[in-house]
């Protein structure tokens, strides 16, 4: 795959009772009755390509019959996380991967880079003091929490996944 590709998977429930395989939707993409639990989208770290995210996301909280405002606050949020991924992770594959996970309650999104990671709670503490100061960048974690039901930040020298809910 070249390195400004842009990759989707769209997966389905496989689970089904009774066994055996479930009867094809005349389209054979997935089987009938079956809705997809989760989107993958994988993005060059490149400027601009949260852009193609909130088009994903925008879609996601279609599909799933969300509010526009709670779509909106999900993109916003997206757009905080993949520009932070994109500016600073430095990531070793230079790519971005997003997992949209469909629950009847709830959509959570994944974003992981594989990049050289930070201590959270030091790089926390830097952004309270910047704000302080009255600096004007520094708020996408601040702005992310604002936006979503839940943010976890799990970072380390293999990359840094950020996790966001958003509850119906």
């Amino acid at each position: 795959m070249e390195g400004g590709a842009l990759t989707s998977r769209i997966g389905q429930n496989r689970g089904r009772a009774g066994g055996g395989p479930a009867p094809m939707s005349e389209d054979t993409s997935r089987p009938m009755g079956e809705r997809p639990t989760h989107v993958d989208l994988s993005i060059p770290a490149l400027p601009r390509m949260e852009l193609t995210a909130t088009q994903t996301a925008e879609a996601v909280g279609q599909f799933m019959h969300l509010p526009t405002e709670q779509i909106e606050e999900v993109k916003m949020a997206l757009i905080e996380a993949c520009i932070n991924a994109i500016e600073h992770s430095d990531a070793t594959d230079g790519r971005v991967q997003i997992d949209f996970q469909i629950a009847s309650d709830a959509l959570t999104v994944v974003i992981t880079d594989r990049g050289r990671g930070f201590d959270v709670p030091t790089v926390q503490q830097q952004l309270d003091q910047r704000r302080q100061r009255g600096r004007r960048r520094g708020w996408g974690l601040r702005l992310m929490q604002e936006m979503m039901d839940a943010v976890e930040v799990h970072s380390d020298d293999r990359g840094t996944t950020i996790t966001m809910v958003k509850r119906r």
